[in-house]
């Protein structure tokens, strides 16, 4: 498959979510990063947006609740080259009703190659980076192939049963 550059700028779309048991955990990650954030472009769902901006000061752009959709707006934005980065401070331990979405985002994280922090470590590595405050070229397959692909149309049902007709009946 070819492949593409979409090119990051040196300030950054930033996607910040967290789970119930880890907003917290991601609200005092961002508090000590403040700095850091300060200079790029920050979205987040529901709650964790509202804790975000009072807790920083800082304007965060407010989506839905992940399980109301926001997790899809965020892959959808993903998609559309609107997120460049994604910080999930997801709970591992705790079942979700929405894990089907919260896979379908991981998954277009991957899809379009956008760097993912799932765990304080790794944002804290991410965020250090010295490509954090650069600009940055990431490379993603073309999807112009697969898009344009000729689709074979089968149909795999039987043929619709032919109308029965009622026995004829004999008149005495």
């Amino acid at each position: 498959m070819n492949q593409k550059i979409i090119a990051m700028g040196r300030t950054k779309k930033i996607a910040l979510v967290a789970h119930d048991h880890k907003k917290q955990d991601l609200v005092d990650w961002a508090r000590f990063n403040k700095g850091t954030l300060s200079r790029h472009h920050l979205f987040g769902t529901g709650t964790t947006s509202h804790l975000l901006e009072k807790e920083l000061g800082l304007p965060v752009k407010q989506l839905l609740s992940g399980p109301l959709g926001g997790d899809q707006q965020i892959g959808s934005m993903i998609a559309e080259g609107e997120i460049d980065f994604l910080i999930f401070f997801w709970d591992p331990l705790s079942p979700m009703p929405h894990d089907p979405d919260v896979k379908a985002l991981l998954r277009l994280a991957v899809v379009w190659n956008i760097p993912v922090a799932c765990s304080w470590a790794t944002a804290d590595f991410m965020i250090s980076s010295t490509l954090m405050d650069a600009d940055y070229e990431r490379i993603v397959p073309d999807y112009g192939d697969y898009l344009s692909r000729p689709i074979p149309v089968e149909s795999h049902l039987s043929p619709p049963p032919k109308e029965a007709t009622p026995p004829k009946t004999e008149k005495k």
